[in-house]
């Protein structure tokens, strides 16, 4: 119960700092995205194993889980510190969380709705049977026409072409088909 509870606070913790470019610019640091992603697999890892985890592993996963929000507290106390008084009243205001939040919803409509496209791109395309006659799989059509099946039609299509004359078959010569004699 501890280990999966312990797993879901890191859960929220590691979207926290991995969302904290996006929302507050002025606290994070170039190395945030890292470290969100540990935090995230440690709830993970906590909540997939928290039936292995009884007596003492669990003492030092809690022990750790302090050791680490003690951590991330005193940097976040630097971090604020570190702000200038205009910066850290502009974090306070509400306008700044609203136009932070509307710009995150926006880019998050935008991202779901270029993956709903790429997903959409790898269907498969439509059968043979729906596809109009003529046209491919990619959907190009084909120059020439194909044979058609019954004669009369043929002869049509045959009839458009210039005629061409077949060439006529070579006979072969008598004289030169017999072998020379060996007397002469």
């Amino acid at each position: 119960m501890l280990a999966t509870l312990a797993g879901d606070l890191c859960l929220v913790s590691g979207l926290a700092v991995l969302m904290l470019p996006l929302l507050v610019t002025e606290l994070s640091r170039p190395r945030d995205g890292l470290w969100g992603a540990v935090v995230l697999l440690l709830g993970l890892v906590l909540v997939t194993s928290s039936d292995r985890l009884r007596g003492a592993p669990m003492l030092a996963v809690a022990c750790a889980g302090l050791l680490i929000s003690r951590l991330g507290s005193e940097v976040a106390q630097a971090r604020w510190q570190q702000l200038s008084p205009e910066e850290q009243q502009r974090l306070k205001s509400s306008e700044r969380w609203s136009t932070s939040l509307q710009q995150l919803s926006v880019t998050l409509s935008t991202l779901l709705s270029k993956s709903g496209q790429a997903l959409g791109s790898l269907k498969p395309k439509a059968p043979a049977a729906d596809r109009p006659e003529g046209s491919s799989r990619t959907g190009k059509r084909w120059v020439r026409p194909e044979p058609l099946a019954d004669a009369g039609k043929t002869e049509v299509v045959n009839a458009e072409a210039p005629e061409q004359k077949a060439p006529e078959p070579i006979e072969p010569d008598p004289e030169a088909a017999t072998p020379p004699s060996e007397d002469g």
